[in-house]
């Protein structure tokens, strides 16, 4: 008979502040991300974050250290320290730290040496560097591909595109467009629905001939108010009755043509990123 479960009793949860650092020899980025996806775990918690990228010394590492051990005196409790500090003796200051120490790069290069039989190069710089000039090279031209097609200014090109996404104004285009061509390397354009082409039902002439690159993104109506309201708070854009026809006919008009959608009102740009990808098949030309 299997062992039950150990289960550990907490007390109730109340909400508190903790101070974060995110520690690197390079940007932060990954530091930042891996802890980041894991502090979202813990809702009842505040976090105050602090990113101390470029540690490339003893000097600097121990500065960092005093810090630290500084905050935990003042407020009373241990900071969290997310590392992906490379080299050995950067991260050994760290270990005496008034802090709790997680060390992504050593909890994962040991396991990955052992299966692997070969000894990891500990080279700074390698997860964003410049070592692979072809992706880097792609998500700039997607960059700039994204920027010149952004919100329909210009439509000339549409055949480049990898995809075309569509849907009313303010519902996420832009950002996911960008996040698309700076995180892979693809080719995003977006195209704004305007009033009359909500009213005319058809698809617009200028995109109906790229049916199959089209994805469509749409959001609750309260949501887009909200967003327009900050935007342009007079006028009938930020309207209640606006809101819900333009919504109501862009939903209409990606059923009647087939167009796959994604509701974007609760997730983030990276999930819908990861919904078009997925859902569409598009190559990841480089990966972040």
């Amino acid at each position: 008979m299997d062992n039950p479960v150990t289960r550990v009793a907490y007390p109730e949860p109340v909400m508190a502040c903790r101070t974060v650092f995110f520690v690197s020899d390079q940007t932060g980025v990954t530091s930042e991300t891996l802890g980041r996806s894991l502090l979202t775990q813990f809702e009842d918690h505040e976090f105050k974050q602090i990113t101390v990228p470029f540690i490339d010394s003893i000097d600097k590492a121990t500065e960092v250290v005093g810090q630290i051990n500084a905050v935990a005196r003042s407020e009373g409790v241990r900071p969290i320290i997310f590392s992906t500090l490379v080299q050995d003796e950067l991260r050994a200051p760290f270990a005496n730290a008034s802090g709790l120490f997680l060390d992504f790069f050593a909890t994962f290069l040991v396991p990955l040496e052992l299966e692997l039989q070969v000894k990891p190069s500990r080279t700074v710089g390698r997860a964003h560097g410049l070592t692979d000039i072809y992706a880097y090279d792609k998500r700039i031209d997607a960059t700039n591909y994204a920027l010149n097609y952004d919100d329909g200014g210009r439509v000339g090109d549409y055949d480049k595109a990898d995809i075309i996404l569509v849907g009313v104004s303010r519902s996420g285009k832009t950002p996911t467009c960008l996040y698309l061509a700076m995180s892979y390397g693809v080719f995003a354009a977006n195209y704004p629905l305007a009033e009359d082409e909500l009213e005319d039902g058809r698809l617009p002439e200028v995109i109906a001939p790229f049916r199959d690159k089209l994805f469509g993104l749409t959001i609750q109506p309260a949501r887009l108010r909200q967003i327009r309201k900050e935007r342009r708070p007079t006028g009938r854009y930020a309207s209640t009755q606006q809101v819900r026809f333009e919504l109501r006919a862009a939903e209409a008009m990606f059923r009647r043509y087939q167009i796959p959608f994604v509701d974007t009102t609760h997730v983030s740009v990276e999930e819908i990123a990861s919904t078009i990808l997925n859902s569409t098949g598009i190559e990841r030309r480089v990966r972040p």
